[in-house]
């Protein structure tokens, strides 16, 4: 019998610890090439919006070295902004363990930075950065932290690799504590997201278990005590769209 200890969530359904990462990596293997298209229509665009949140937070400088890593973000989204946000100074490491993802962010990097070496992919495993300790300035993970097996071996591994006053922020579906909007964003979930994907991936499966992944992410406050554990200081988190999402932030002082 496999001990407790040894399972986790894929979804709603309960799978051993080590099945977890082939499941995901399944997931984005069927979607990536259209990936970026399906988050446009299955958050009618809000997913810009948040991310340019993330962005304003981060304040890359624009007149200094800024090293930063974006994990899971292989089709370069969030690592795109940083450039336009930052400096000339400003380098990103994308860190995606899914080569598919990471396939896609390279092309559109090549269009959209011709010649430019600020930007690197490199595909790798969250809970076992194969990069030194005390590394980089800051650390993002958009949507990309429930996806992973071992939350808490993440979160230390993105602890080890930030220089001392670096920032980790995680942008994350979270759960929606407003009256009626709860109701309306359930049903859309479950009956709108999965025939969606369907009709733009051709997949349905990798988004009905988006929908469940979300349900069983831990509670903001649950997470942030998380990071904190983890070794972070100032651990906050800010909800964003009545609860659909929210970003944590963290200090490695």
């Amino acid at each position: 019998m496999t001990a407790a200890s040894d399972t986790t969530h894929f979804g709603f359904e309960t799978v051993k610890l080590a099945e977890k990462q082939a499941k995901v990596d399944d997931v984005f293997h069927k979607v990536a090439g259209r990936y970026d298209l399906m988050n446009d229509f299955m958050s009618v665009g809000l997913h810009r919006v948040w991310k340019d949140a993330l962005i304003s937070s981060l304040r890359p400088p624009r007149t200094r070295p800024f090293r930063h890593l974006d994990v899971a973000g292989g089709t370069g989204d969030v690592a795109f902004k940083i450039l336009e946000a930052g400096g000339l100074q400003t380098n990103v490491t994308v860190l995606d363990i899914n080569g598919e993802m990471l396939a896609v962010g390279r092309e559109r990097a090549a269009k959209r930075f011709p010649d430019d070496d600020r930007v690197s992919f490199v595909q790798g495993n969250a809970e076992e950065l194969a990069l030194p300790d005390d590394s980089f300035d800051a650390y993002t993970i958009a949507f990309g932290i429930r996806n992973v097996p071992r939350i808490d071996k993440a979160l230390a591994e993105a602890y080890r690799v930030l220089k001392r006053g670096g920032r980790f922020l995680c942008l994350e579906f979270s759960h929606v504590d407003v009256p009626l909007l709860d109701k309306v964003y359930e049903a859309y979930s479950f009956n709108v997201i999965p025939p969606m994907g369907r009709l733009v991936t051709g997949e349905a499966e990798p988004y009905q278990y988006l929908v469940e992944s979300i349900r069983k992410f831990p509670k903001p406050q649950v997470f942030a005590n998380m990071i904190e554990a983890a070794g972070f200081r100032r651990a906050s988190f800010t909800p964003m769209t009545g609860g659909v999402v929210a970003l944590h932030s963290g200090w490695k002082l």
